[in-house]
């Protein structure tokens, strides 16, 4: 215990009080002898993860059930079963392959507080294919988990956003009955939107890159007239 509690940077007396609120699963006995593991360690970081991001221990016992149980995490966080998206079941080294040992206390916090993650036993359930095909992706480009999963939640905010704005724009002239099968529409606009709008930031980009090279183009040029205008004026000093 001594060895799992300096491991996990925390005293004995709070691993202790850990097991008491059942946030850690118990340890492997052989006779009068408690075994800790690999399992133990991860699961003591991250609830200093989710502590770190704001979570309360009664969450974190919710959350400790729910992976020790087989619960889904997604409903444990209020998140609810998706209609569209198809859930993605992995075991815990599948996922730590898909993203490249960036399955880290801290990224898994962020991502039981976006709901992408929930388990099935032993099985880990990632919510959506298409944002975990997007994500693993993204960090096999280079980009890392943490700031991912951060864009993640402002895209989340704004998704929020514009849901809102197409079903108060359906409930003031359509009955409720009529949101699912005018959904697709909203889908449509959203992803036109993006598509003008990407259009619009790569245009940015490339008139700023054919600003720099006139620039470049100018400074260059300025360079070249004031070196030549030195040389003649040194030529003609000689000539006099």
């Amino acid at each position: 215990m001594e060895e799992l509690a300096r491991l996990a940077g925390i005293t004995v007396r709070t691993l202790r009080f850990y097991r008491e609120r059942k946030l850690l699963p118990p340890p492997r006995r052989e006779g009068r002898i408690a075994w800790y593991d690999d399992h133990h360690l991860a699961r003591l970081r991250t609830i200093a993860a989710l502590l770190e991001r704001g979570h309360t221990l009664t969450g974190i016992a919710e959350l400790a059930e729910a992976f020790d149980h087989g619960r889904d995490v997604a409903d444990v966080l209020g998140v609810g079963t998706p209609t569209e998206e198809e859930p993605v079941r992995l075991t815990p080294e599948e996922l730590a392959a898909r993203f490249e040992g960036e399955v880290t206390p801290e990224n898994l916090a962020a991502a039981m507080d976006l709901g992408y993650v929930g388990t099935d036993g032993d099985e880990i359930v990632h919510i959506s294919r298409r944002l975990l095909d997007v994500s693993s992706a993204l960090v096999r480009e280079g980009i890392p988990l943490a700031e991912v999963l951060t864009a993640g939640a402002r895209v989340r905010e704004h998704a929020d956003a514009l849901a809102e704005l197409f079903a108060d724009l359906i409930l003031r002239h359509a009955p409720a009955e009529d949101l699912p099968r005018l959904r697709p529409l909203a889908r449509s606009v959203v992803e036109a939107e993006l598509s003008l709008a990407l259009d619009r930031r790569l245009t940015k980009d490339e008139n700023m890159d054919m600003g720099m090279d006139m620039d470049m183009g100018m400074d260059m040029g300025m360079g070249m007239g004031m070196g030549m205008g030195m040389d003649m004026g040194m030529e003609k000093g000689k000539g006099g």
